[in-house]
Order: structure tokens, then sequence, then C-alpha cells
């Protein structure tokens, strides 16, 4: 048996949800990848506490249109940086990365500046965040 085709505006679409750094809550991970799958994406989930290193490997092992960062711990600047920097590094800057979390208004503009695809708060609603996903990497 043969599984239907992904349908939905992220279809035809890979994205790596990953929880970089020490941040050990990924309850908002879980739920945007549910809502990316369920959008069409095919989702892979690294888990808690991985390294940019790890990161980066996973998202070219896997070839990823976007890296979706959770971040919670207050290091979504410096994760942020990090993770687009080793992308670039490792040849792959084809590839995406959008933030996730507690991202304080002021902070927002210095991510899109450092490469960010797009900035999203746990208080945006889910068809907002697909929507503009779907825009971003259409």
């Amino acid at each position: 048996m043969t599984a239907a085709p992904a349908r939905g505006p992220l279809a035809g679409k890979r994205i790596l949800v990953a929880k970089p750094g020490l941040d050990g809550h990924d309850a908002g991970a879980k739920v945007a990848a549910l809502a990316l799958r369920d959008a069409g994406a095919e989702v892979i989930y690294t888990g808690l506490r991985r390294s940019v290193e790890y990161i980066v490997r996973a998202a070219v092992d896997e070839d990823v249109n976007a890296v979706g960062l959770s971040i919670l711990s207050g290091s979504h600047k410096e994760l942020t940086r990090e993770v687009i920097e080793a992308l670039r590094r490792a040849g792959a800057d084809d590839i995406g990365v959008f933030v996730g979390g507690t991202i304080p208004p002021e902070d927002r503009a210095a991510l899109v500046d450092a490469g960010a695809l797009a900035v999203f708060t746990a208080d945006m609603p889910l068809d907002a965040v697909i929507d503009t996903l779907a825009d971003k990497l259409a």
C-alpha cells in the first residue's frame, strides 16, 4: 500500500524543525511540526538540545528546503546567526531558516537582517505561519 500524495500549501516541501541550544521545552516545536505536516510538508524533528553542527548536518543529509528553529532560551539572535552561517559554510545557503519562539519585537528585524526567512511568535495563528512559509518557500 502506498501513501497518498501530500496536499496542502507546503506539499512537496521538506522542513527540519530543530531545538538548538540548551532549551528543554519543545511543546511549541511539536505543535508547529504537526501544523507543517498537516499543511503537506514532510517534517523531520531533531529533538531537544541540538548543536548547530548537528542541525546543519541533518538539514544537508535530509535535503530539506528549510530549517525551523524553535528557541525559547533568549539566545535566538546568536543561534539563528550561527545556523545561517554554518549552512553557508556547508554550501547549503539555499536552505532557508525561519525562527519561532519567545522573540521580543525589538529583535525580529535583526533576525531577518541576519538572513532568517521569517520570524514567528507563540501568539501567531498557525494559518498565518503556514501562509507565510508557503509564500517564502514557493
